[in-house]
């Protein structure tokens, strides 16, 4: 019984960490973006969303975002060291905490693409691995000088399929491929925990609704012994399938990796298509309705579902501060942020957010 008790007590007291991957909001606080409360009034996206119990940003970090193709740069790839560490200082003057984002390329990395830096081209298996240790360790060290160290690092962004191809592609069904993504991993953490020893590393797939491929690849770490702290996931409806099947996840994750706390690293539902270059009409409506109210119900089910596993420590929405009112930050409107693209104003879905961490 006593035992029963601990466990209880300190799964209640496990901070839970609330925010988003607000990696552009420099760029649209360089353009004026005007940002509106739910009633219409100006406020500062930082100073508002500490206000609505966020208590860290995520930021992504690329090699050299310089050599992006150009498509990308219009997507938002712009983050090189520099820009970071000035976000980062915001967030912190802000009250906040950082989540840093290795994604090891200089454009995005994600289940369909994991491109191998320009600079690191041409490198063997172990060169690549030195050049993942040197580059980790020369960032941290930079930030650590700015007064910005990350409370958690992510070492890959959404690496199911390894990174760094060709040469650290998986089969994440299997073992083929996973001693080389290792080599890569523990080179990364080796220089987060040399660095930055008290933050927390985080491990980041996307595969939340294929449980089998989300088991083998945690149990090919801990088989090889990856130093890490944090299951990272991505989960979007229309990728990843129903919020009943992502807490069937969830609780076999907590039965299999006790020790390991979970977070959702990434999460988003569409309002609007319009002005949408990559989705049209009612593509990704299968669960909810393309429309403030369908992102709205989206993320009270998430919230409810993620209140109901003590093992589910973070929730953290994607391109929360996109906003499109007065200005062309991007190429096209993506339509997942918090904030309407029209008025700027903040959506309802915010509320139903900071669930996550407020009592209703």
């Amino acid at each position: 019984m006593l035992l029963v008790v601990m466990a209880f007590t300190a799964n209640a007291q496990t901070k839970k960490y609330l925010g988003g991957d607000a990696s552009l909001l420099p760029s649209y606080q360089e353009k004026g973006t005007v940002y509106k409360d739910f009633n219409g009034h100006k406020i500062k996206f930082l100073p508002f969303v500490k206000q609505q119990g966020w208590n860290m940003i995520r930021v992504r970090l690329f090699v050299d975002p310089q050599n992006a193709p150009e498509g990308h740069k219009g997507e938002g790839v712009c983050q090189d060291l520099n820009y970071v560490i000035g976000l980062c200082q915001q967030i912190k003057k802000a009250g906040m905490q950082v989540m840093l984002d290795f994604h090891y390329s200089d454009t995005w990395a994600d289940p369909g693409k994991q491109f191998t830096p320009k600079r690191w081209e041409g490198c063997n298996k172990q060169q690549l691995a030195d050049s993942i240790y040197a580059y980790t360790r020369a960032s941290l060290q930079a930030m650590k000088r700015a007064g910005v160290v990350p409370e958690m690092i992510q070492v890959g962004n959404e690496i199911t399929n390894g990174m760094l191809w060709p040469t650290g592609k998986i089969d994440p069904s299997g073992s083929e491929g996973f001693d080389i993504l290792c080599n890569f991993l523990k080179a990364g953490c080796k220089a987060c925990r040399e660095i930055c020893p008290k933050s927390l590393i985080i491990i980041h797939t996307e595969k939340t609704g294929d449980w089998d491929i989300t088991r083998n690849y945690y149990q090919q770490l801990r088989y090889r012994q990856v130093d890490y702290d944090i299951i990272g996931l991505s989960y979007y409806p229309m990728w990843q399938g129903t919020i009943p099947n992502l807490g069937r996840t969830l609780d076999k994750l907590n039965w299999l990796f006790p020790e390991k706390p979970v977070m959702i690293v990434e999460t988003a539902a569409y309002y609007s298509h319009e002005r949408d270059p990559w989705a049209k009409g009612d593509q990704y409506a299968e669960f909810y309705p393309i429309s403030v109210e369908g992102q709205t119900q989206f993320t009270r089910e998430l919230v409810t579902e993620l209140n109901k596993h003590h093992n589910v420590t973070g929730l953290f929405w994607w391109f929360p501060e996109e906003n499109g009112f007065g200005n062309e930050v991007t190429k096209g409107w993506l339509n997942r942020g918090l904030f309407d693209n029209h008025t700027g104003k903040t959506l309802p879905a915010m509320k139903e957010f900071s669930r996550f961490v407020r009592k209703p």
